[in-house]
C-alpha cells in the first residue's frame, strides 16, 4: 500500500499542472478543474482505476478529458440556459417571455408523436442518458434512437415556429 500511494504521489507531481490545463480549458472553471483532477487521484488510490504505468500520462488525460465530458453533459439546462439569459428586475418581461417558451416546449414535448419520441427526449436532455444507454433501455437501436430523436426535434421545430411566428 505504501509504494502504491509514493507511486501515485510521483504520477500527481509529474502530470497535475497537464491534467488542471485540460479540465481548465475544457471546463473554464478553476475549482471545478482541480476537484476533476483530485476525484482521478483519488479514484487511483482507492483502487477503482487500474492503468498501465508505461502510458500513464495519456491514461491520466483521457481520465480528466472524460471526467470534463461528464460534467459538461450533466450540467442541468436551466442553469445553462440562465447564464445566457440572466434575469434582473430590469429584464422581468424577458423573463417572463423565457418562461413562457420553456412552457412552450414543455407543451411541445408532452405532445409528441409517437410516444417514444417524448420518451427519447426526455431521457436524453433531461436525464443526460447517452443514445447507448436509451437504446439498452429501450432494447432498440442507436440508430433507432437517433431517428427518433430526429423527428421529436422536427416536430418541435414546427410547433415553436408556428406558436411563434418563426421564419425558416
Amino acid at each position: 500500500m505504501e509504494d502504491k500511494t509514493r507511486h501515485i504521489e510521483s504520477l500527481f507531481k509529474q502530470h497535475y499542472q497537464a491534467m488542471y490545463r485540460l479540465a481548465f480549458m475544457m471546463l473554464h472553471d478553476e475549482e471545478e478543474s482541480r476537484d476533476i483532477v483530485h476525484d482521478v487521484f483519488a479514484r487511483l488510490l482507492d483502487g477503482d482505476i487500474r492503468f498501465d504505468c508505461d502510458k500513464a500520462r495519456a491514461f491520466l488525460l483521457s481520465c480528466v478529458r472524460n471526467a470534463c465530458l461528464n460534467v459538461m453533459r450533466f450540467h442541468d439546462y436551466r442553469e445553462r440556459a440562465m447564464r445566457y439569459f440572466p434575469v434582473d428586475d430590469e429584464n422581468a418581461s424577458d423573463s417572463e417571455a423565457f418562461e413562457s417558451e420553456i412552457e412552450a416546449l414543455h407543451d411541445g414535448i408532452c405532445h409528441l408523436t409517437p410516444p417514444v419520441c417524448r420518451e427519447i427526449i426526455l431521457l436524453h436532455y433531461r436525464y443526460g442518458l447517452t443514445f447507448k444507454q436509451i437504446a439498452t433501455r429501450l432494447q432498440v437501436s442507436e440508430t433507432t434512437i437517433y431517428k427518433h430523436q430526429r423527428n421529436a426535434l422536427n416536430q418541435l421545430r414546427l410547433t415553436l415556429r408556428d406558436t411563434y411566428k418563426l421564419s425558416k
